[in-house]
C-alpha cells in the first residue's frame, strides 16, 4: 500500500473531521465523552500549517497534527481511518513527524494519549516511545510519551 503524504489544504477540513470522528468513535464510551481530537478546529489547524494527510487512491486515510516547541515536536493527533488501520499508516505518519522534527533540528517527539486508549499504550512503546508521566488535563487522564529523534 503506497500512501502519499501532503500538507492539508482547506478543502480537506470536512474529510479530516469525518476521519477523526470515525477513528475515535470507539473511545467515546470508554472515556465518557469525545476525546480532544474530535473537538479540534481542523480549519484553524490547517490554516496554521500543522496538518499532514495521508492519501490513498485520492482518499484521505490518515491525519497527523504536529506543533513545534523549543525542544521537541508535539504530535497532537495521529489518526487513521478504521478500514485502513493495522496497515502501517500510523507508523508512516509518525515517521513523517520524525522527519519534521529532524528538519527543525528538534531532538525529540512528544505525544500523549488517553489512559483508556489501551491500544495506544501498547503500540507507542513498540515504536520506541517511552512513557514519561501521567496527569489529568482538561478532565482527560493522559499518558505522556517521548521519543528521541535520530539525526
Amino acid at each position: 500500500m503506497e500512501a502519499s503524504l501532503r500538507s492539508a489544504t482547506p478543502d480537506y477540513a470536512d474529510g479530516i473531521r469525518r476521519l477523526v470522528d470515525e477513528a475515535y468513535a470507539l473511545y467515546v464510551p470508554r472515556i465518557g465523552r469525545q476525546p480532544a481530537p474530535m473537538t479540534a478546529d481542523y480549519a484553524a489547524l490547517i490554516a496554521a500549517g500543522t496538518v499532514t494527510v495521508a492519501e490513498l487512491d485520492g482518499d484521505v486515510v490518515g491525519v497527523l497534527v504536529t506543533h513545534p516547541h523549543a525542544a521537541h515536536l508535539l504530535v497532537e493527533n495521529v489518526a487513521v481511518a478504521p478500514p485502513y488501520q493495522g496497515r502501517g499508516l500510523g507508523r508512516l505518519l509518525l515517521g513523517q513527524a520524525e522527519r519534521q522534527a529532524r528538519d527543525l533540528g528538534l531532538p525529540e517527539l512528544r505525544l500523549y494519549t488517553n489512559e483508556a486508549m489501551v491500544e495506544n499504550l501498547a503500540m507507542y512503546p513498540r515504536l520506541g516511545y517511552v512513557e514519561v508521566g501521567r496527569n489529568v488535563e482538561a478532565g482527560f487522564a493522559r499518558v505522556h510519551f517521548r521519543k528521541p529523534v535520530n539525526s
